[in-house]
């Protein structure tokens, strides 16, 4: 007869079949061989380079000084849900109640997590189109839910297309989880591709989670907000945060925008598994709302600059990029190399200690690209496209 907690004790067999089910990071593997060495040039974390604007920093100082170390409301602090209602209504033209719609949350990472709890069932299906930002397809199947990949290419600008999707779907298909501007490709869709996923949804009568983090971080016109368009406000989870705009990675501070009765649904996971996001990160969010915008607008132009540097470098390289239109990331084809891309960045790292990211980390339709991030500093990424050269050069050299 087994012992009761036999289980509990039995290796693998203690472990939950969905956590089986998910892979280890892609991203993460290089990062931990990438710090071992010296001298790299890493070109693989989604993060900002610049530090917090000061007087970001200094609100999130004050609150602390001034004994602001409390819990606040399970949706946050009221004054920050109005201003972030204010900026979706001045640059979207779309309207929140900051009483009942507007949730802060530990970064956009607890609201993908908790908004994914909250609408999906069991064996409900999720389009996911690929590539695809690494965390959306754990979060999906944590909740239960199944990916059904929607896979692009780059000779459509990694677009998903609607006869892919019409092909996709399924009774069993609840949801649409998009990303844009895209992690990792810099994809931007257009007002007409937009509304052309809209009326899809509306056919199918799906539900849409849209993770709009990079909303600010564009280069060749403004975002359009998914739900923003005609009828999709009510079908969608917005999803929203500071860690990009305003360099703020390590404050955790996010939003999620849902109508009332979605929005409570979310709250009873997160009141639970997080109580409230982060006091004194909510004071620095309130400020960089009210008085940051120049922060942005300096942070962009520099972002482009480097995004001009990184594009040219891949293409004088034999490397095929495209101008990624937001975010800040570049994603070159480096199939002409010969290599599939888990070696190229494997060689490229030991050769010339430069750390990219393999494509097929972001899904299947990622493989033979790599990501690279232009968040540092100008000086490194001229470094490592004078490195990545030599080794493109190298390796049709035959070495």
């Amino acid at each position: 007869m087994n012992h009761p907690t036999s289980r509990v004790h039995g290796g693998s067999r203690a472990i939950a079949r969905r956590i089986d089910a998910i892979p280890a990071s892609g991203i993460r593997r290089f990062f931990d061989i990438a710090a071992t060495m010296p001298n790299v040039i890493s070109l693989g974390i989604g993060e900002p380079d610049f530090t917090t604007p000061e007087h970001i920093r200094a609100a999130g100082q004050r609150s602390i000084q001034d004994g602001e170390t409390h819990y606040t409301s399970n949706f946050g602090l009221l004054e920050l849900r109005e201003a972030i209602a204010a900026k979706l209504a001045k640059r979207y033209q779309v309207r929140y109640d900051p009483h009942t719609e507007i949730l802060i949350t530990t970064g956009v990472s607890e609201g993908l997590n908790i908004a994914c709890q909250a609408l999906l069932d069991p064996g409900d299906e999720v389009l996911l189109p690929e590539p695809h930002y690494v965390a959306y397809p754990p979060n999906i199947i944590l909740a239960g839910g199944e990916v059904r990949a929607i896979p692009t290419c780059s000779a459509d600008g990694f677009r998903p297309r609607i006869n892919v999707l019409e092909a996709a779907v399924s009774d069993r298909t609840k949801l649409l989880m998009i990303g844009y501007p895209a992690n990792p490709t810099g994809a931007v869709l257009s007002r007409g591709e937009l509304e052309e996923l809209a009326a899809f949804v509306q056919r199918h009568d799906l539900y849409v989670i849209s993770d709009e983090i990079y909303d600010r971080l564009t280069y060749d016109g403004d975002h359009v907000s998914f739900a923003s368009l005609p009828g999709m406000q009510a079908r969608t989870v917005l999803l929203g945060g500071f860690s990009k705009s305003y360099a703020m990675t390590g404050w955790r501070l996010g939003w999620l925008a849902a109508p009332r009765e979605v929005l409570e649904a979310i709250m009873k996971v997160h009141q639970y598994v997080m109580m409230s996001a982060p006091t004194a990160s909510q004071c620095a969010g309130l400020e960089a709302l009210r008085a940051g915008e120049e922060d942005v607008h300096l942070m962009v132009a520099e972002y482009e600059r480097r995004r001009r540097v990184m594009v040219d470098g891949f293409n004088a390289a034999g490397l095929a990029c495209q101008d990624p239109l937001g975010a800040f990331y570049c994603f070159p084809d480096i199939t002409s190399t010969g290599l599939d891309d888990e070696t190229f960045c494997e060689r490229l790292l030991y050769e010339e200690q430069v750390a990219v990211i393999p494509g097929s980390a972001f899904g299947r339709s990622g493989s033979g690209h790599v990501r690279a991030c232009y968040a540092t500093a100008i000086e490194q990424i001229e470094e490592a496209m004078v490195r990545i050269r030599r080794f493109t050069e190298r390796i049709r050299g035959g070495a």
